[in-house]
């Protein structure tokens, strides 16, 4: 199977907030989020997750996988909007190495449904 990476993405990064006494909270600003666009990347399905107790709730996952030798601007935290969707970045974004050179990056990405 080859990977098509003719897909474009979008990268959402919100600033933190800051509290009342100048202090950076752990909270995101989505409301000043910037966005920048990313061609030439795959987004494929990954595992998806239900769950049946008080509310029914969808965890749809997602990979981005980039073409070789590129990276991308995305940290744990961001945002990005792809296939129409808008996806949390889950967890550290991974990026492979081999002999010693950047080779790919990788990042799981989930939607929250329910």
């Amino acid at each position: 199977m080859s990977i098509q990476y003719r897909q474009t993405v979008v990268v959402v990064r919100a600033p933190f907030l800051v509290d009342r006494y100048g202090n950076t909270t752990s909270e995101r600003d989505w409301a000043n989020a910037t966005r920048t666009t990313v061609r030439r990347v795959a987004v494929q399905p990954d595992t998806s997750t239900e769950d049946t107790g008080d509310r029914p709730v969808v965890v749809t996952g997602w990979r981005l996988v980039t073409r070789t030798r590129a990276d991308i601007d995305l940290t744990s935290g961001d945002r990005v909007v792809a296939l129409g969707r808008l996806l949390d970045v889950d967890g550290d974004v991974a990026r492979w190495t081999l002999a010693g050179r950047h080779h790919h990056t990788e990042a799981r990405l989930k939607e929250v449904t329910g």
